[in-house]
C-alpha cells in the first residue's frame, strides 16, 4: 500500500525468509519484526537496526517520492537525484500478471526496482548473503522470490531458530574457542542436522543474523570467534593455525546430540581461506564447502605477494586486526589517510608507530621473516592440497583483489583432481554479484544474478542433505565475459575451449613510455633486443590501486603510461573480436644493475581512443625468482629468466583495439617498494638507483601467455 508519497506495510524477505513488515513514512521508518525463535510477527518499532539487512532502507524511505513520481517506462529511467535505471526481465504470475524489473546502474550496491502497471511493487538488492527484497503483499510471485517458492527440491524456511548462546570447544593444544550455535526450532524431538560452520576474525556476531537463514531452511548454524578473535583465547596468528582448528571444531560439532554428522563450510576473504586450510585437514566429516573470495598463501596472493611487502591491501586489515581482541574496522574504512603511513620507516616499526602499542605482534612476525621459511609455511594451504577430497564450490570476480588466491586454489583442486569442484567467476569484485558498473566499464543488467545465494542452498542441500537436485551434474565452471556481456559454461578452467597463445615483447631498443617503440608481436622475433630503464625507490610509481579494500578494478591507464621509468610494449590492431578467458602468465628474460629489485607487468586493453584498461598484473620479487624459500641476490648485469604467474579474467577484446603490456619495479600502493640494496627489506633505511633491462627475441623469447577463444 502507498499513501501517496510513501509506501506501507511492505513484506521484507531476506534469501527467501520472511523477516518484517516495513512502514515508510513521512516521519521515518517504522518495522515490525518477526520473531526469529517462534516465527511471530511482533509490534511496529522505531528506530530500526541497519545490520539487519544489507539493503539501505533508511535510503528509500528519503526517495520514496521521487520512486512514486518517476514514469517507469521506455528503455531508461533517471531519478531527480541522480538514480539512473535500465529496462531488465519481466516476471508473469500465475493470474497473467506482468511486472517489469528495473536494473539500477552505476550504483554499488545495486538497488533494483519492480513495477507492475507502472507502480513501484517492490525493492530487490543482491549480496554474498543472499536476496534482500521488499515487496508489496501478495506480489511476491511478480519478484524473484518466486524461485525460492516454486522449487520443489529446495530447503524451505519452515523452522524458527534457537541460539543455545555462547559456548566453547577445546582445541587439540587446549586453547578453546567460543562459537554461537543456532538450532532451527520447530523439528521433532531429538531431531539432528546437518550444520554449516563459519569461522570469523571480524567475530562471531557480524555475520550471524545474514547467515542465519539457513538454520530457518533446516541446517545448524555455527558462527565461531577464530583464535585470538572475539570470545576466543589464545593469541592472533593469521593463517596458522586455521587447518587445525578448522578440523577440531569439526570433530566438536559432530560429537554434539544435535548434528547429524555432516558439516559444510562457508567463508569469504579471510574466512574463505579458513574454510580451504579446514579442507586440508583431509575431516572426513567435512562434506562440501562453498569459497568465495578466498585469501591466498601468504607469497602468492596477500602479506608477501610475489616476495614484496604489501602495503595498503594489507596494511589496513594488519592495523585493524592489531588494535584489539575484536578489530577496529576504522582501519579499513575509505576514511583513513594512507600517504603518511605509506612513508613510515623502517618499515618493521610501521605498526607502533600508528597505533602506539599494538594489541598484538602480528606485524613485528610479518617482519621478522623475509624467506618463506617454516614460520610461513605454516600458513600455506597448497602445501596440504593432497589431502583435499571434498567438493568445493569457488565463486570469485575478474575485480576480486584475492583473485590470485583463487586461482591458486582452483590449480589445487584441478592438481588433485578433486572431485565436485565447481567455479563461478563473474564481473564483480570482492564483495560478489552487487554492481554492474566498475570504473566507468559498463557490464549488461545480467552481471548481477538473482540466483546467488539459491544455487549455495542448492550445494548444501546436495551434499548435506542428500537431496537429488542435479547439482552434481552442472558444468564445472561459470564465467562471464565483459564486453560480450555473456555468462559461459565449460568443462574446465581454463576453458577447455580455450586456446593458450604466446604474444612476445620486441622494440627496436626504445620501449620506454606509450610513445616508446615497444611491440607485442604473435611469433618470437629472430633478432634479440633489449629495453632500458631507471627505477629510483624514492620516486615509486603511484599506481592506480583500488580504495576499496579487496578489490582490483579495471582501471584506465590512460595517461598514466608516459614515464621513461615504465617499459610499453603494444599489439598491432586486432583483425576481429577475441574473448580472452582463462589464466594468464608471463615468462620474461631480465637484468639490474642491483643486487636485488621488482619486476611488474601489467596486462592492458587499448581502444581507439587510447584508453587503457587494465586486464590482469602481478609482481615478482627479483631476489625470489628461484622460489620463495631462498632468496638469491642478483649478479649485477646478468641476465635472469621469470615466470609470473597473473590474474585470470574473461574479456571481449574487440576488433580494432590493441593488446599492452606494461612493465615497471614498483607500485607504491600495491607494495611497499623494493630499496634495491638487498638488505632486509624491513628494517633498510637506505635505497639504491636500478638500471632494469628487459630482453626480447632470440634467445630471450619473453611473452605472455594468453588463453583466447577467437571468435
Amino acid at each position: 500500500m502507498k499513501d501517496g508519497r510513501y509506501f506501507e506495510g511492505m513484506n521484507l524477505y531476506s534469501s527467501g525468509v520472511f523477516d518484517a513488515v516495513v512502514h515508510f513514512q513521512e516521519e521515518g521508518l517504522m518495522i515490525a519484526y518477526v520473531d526469529q525463535r517462534t516465527r511471530f510477527l511482533q509490534t511496529p518499532t522505531a528506530p530500526w537496526v541497519q545490520d539487519f539487512v544489507v539493503m539501505d532502507l533508511a535510503g528509500i524511505q528519503k526517495k520514496c517520492p521521487e520512486y512514486l513520481a518517476a514514469r517507469w517506462e521506455g528503455e531508461r529511467v533517471e531519478l531527480p537525484c541522480g538514480d539512473v535505471y535500465s529496462r531488465h526481465i519481466t516476471y508473469e504470475d500465475q493470474t497473467g500478471r506482468v511486472s517489469q524489473v528495473w536494473a539500477q546502474r552505476n550504483a554499488d550496491p545495486a538497488l533494483d526496482i519492480i513495477t507492475l502497471e507502472g507502480e513501484v511493487i517492490a525493492f530487490l538488492m543482491s549480496n554474498r548473503y543472499g536476496m534482500e527484497v521488499v515487496v508489496r503483499p501478495g506480489c511476491e510471485d511478480l519478484t524473484p522470490l518466486v524461485q525460492y517458492r516454486t522449487d520443489p527440491l529446495l530447503s524451505q524456511p519452515v523452522y524458527g531458530i534457537d541460539c543455545l548462546g555462547i559456548q566453547q570447544c577445546a582445541m587439540r593444544d587446549g586453547v578453546k574457542l567460543a562459537q554461537r550455535v543456532y538450532l532451527p526450532q520447530g523439528g521433532q524431538p531429538g531431531q539432528k542436522w546437518p550444520t554449516i560452520l563459519v569461522r570469523s576474525c571480524y567475530t562471531k556476531e557480524r555475520f550471524g543474523y545474514k547467515l542465519s537463514k539457513y538454520v530457518n531452511k533446516g541446517y545448524a548454524l555455527v558462527m565461531q570467534d577464530v583464535r585470538g578473535r572475539g570470545d576466543s583465547e589464545g593469541d592472533l596468528d593469521p593463517f596458522a593455525y586455521e587447518r587445525d582448528d578448522g578440523s577440531d571444531t569439526i570433530d566438536w560439532i559432530v560429537s554434539q546430540p544435535w548434528s547429524d554428522g555432516n558439516v559444510g563450510m562457508w567463508g569469504a576473504s579471510y574466512l574463505g581461506h579458513v574454510v580451504v586450510q579446514a579442507a586440508t585437514s583431509g575431516n572426513p566429516h567435512l562434506k562440501c564447502v562453498i569459497d568465495e573470495v578466498n585469501v591466498g598463501s601468504p607469497f602468492i596472493d596477500t602479506v608477501r605477494r610475489g616476495g614484496a611487502l604489501c602495503s595498503q591491501p594489507l596494511l589496513c586489515w594488519a592495523l585493524a586486526q592489531s588494535s584489539g581482541q575484536r578489530p577496529n574496522m576504522f582501519y579499513m574504512s575509505d576514511t583513513v589517510d594512507w600517504a603518511p603511513m605509506m612513508d613510515i620507516r623502517p618499515l618493521s616499526s610501521l605498526a607502533e608507530k600508528v597505533l602506539g602499542t599494538p594489541k598484538n605482534d602480528l606485524w613485528k612476525k610479518w617482519t621478522t621473516h623475509d624467506e618463506e621459511n617454516a614460520w610461513w609455511q605454516r600458513s600455506d594451504f597448497t602445501r596440504n592440497f593432497h589431502r583435499v577430497k571434498v567438493p568445493m564450490m569457488v565463486i570469485s570476480g575478474w575485480y576480486d583483489g584475492d583473485g590470485l588466491g583463487v586461482s591458486e586454489t582452483w590449480r589445487g583442486l584441478t592438481k588433485y583432481d578433486v572431485p565436485g569442484r565447481r567455479i563461478v567467476l563473474g564481473p564483480w569484485e570482492h564483495g560478489p554479484n552487487t554492481t554492474r558498473d566498475v570504473e566507468g566499464v559498463a557490464f549488461g543488467n545480467n552481471a548481477i544474478i538473482y540466483n546467488f545465494d539459491i544455487n549455495n542452498l542448492r550445494w548444501y542441500d546436495y551434499y548435506l542433505k542428500g537431496i537429488q537436485n542435479g547439482m552434481d551434474g552442472e558444468p564445472r565452471a561459470t564465467y562471464y565475459v565483459v564486453g560480450e556481456n555473456q555468462w559461459h559454461t565449460s568443462d574446465d578452467w581454463s576453458p577447455a575451449e580455450a586456446k593458450m597463445t604466446c604474444c612476445y615483447l620486441d622494440s627496436d631498443g626504445r620501449a620506454n613510455s606509450c610513445w616508446g617503440d615497444g611491440r607485442l608481436e604473435w611469433e618470437n622475433p629472430a633478432q634479440e633486443g633489449s629495453d632500458t630503464y631507471h627505477y629510483d625507490p624514492q620516486t615509486p610509481f603511484s599506481d592506480l590501486v583500488s580504495e576499496q579494500v579487496g578489490h582490483r578494478s579495471p582501471i584506465n591507464y590512460k595517461g598514466h603510461e608516459s614515464g621513461e621509468d615504465m617499459l610499453v610494449y603494444t599489439s598491432k590492431p586486432l583483425e576481429r573480436d577475441v574473448i580472452l578467458a582463462g589464466e594468464i602468465s608471463a615468462e620474461f628474460f631480465a637484468s639490474s644493475s642491483a643486487l636485488d629489485t621488482d619486476w611488474i607487468l601489467r596486462l592492458t586493453d587499448v581502444d581507439e581512443e587510447g584508453n587503457s584498461r587494465q586486464l590482469s598484473e602481478n609482481i615478482i620479487r627479483a631476489k625470489f625468482r628461484d622460489g620463495f624459500e631462498t632468496a638469491k641476490l642478483l649478479e649485477p648485469g646478468k641476465v635472469e629468466r621469470y615466470f609470473l604467474q597473473m590474474e585470470s579474467n574473461g574479456w571481449r577484446l574487440a576488433k580494432g583495439h590493441r593488446l599492452r603490456v606494461q612493465v615497471q619495479s614498483s607500485s607504491k600502493n600495491l607494495v611497499f617498494p623494493n630499496t634495491n640494496t638487498g638488505d632486509s627489506p624491513f628494517e633498510d633505511m637506505g635505497s639504491v638507483v636500478a638500471v632494469n633491462k628487459i630482453y626480447h627475441g632470440g634467445r630471450y623469447p619473453s611473452h605472455i601467455n594468453l588463453p583466447l577463444i577467437f571468435c
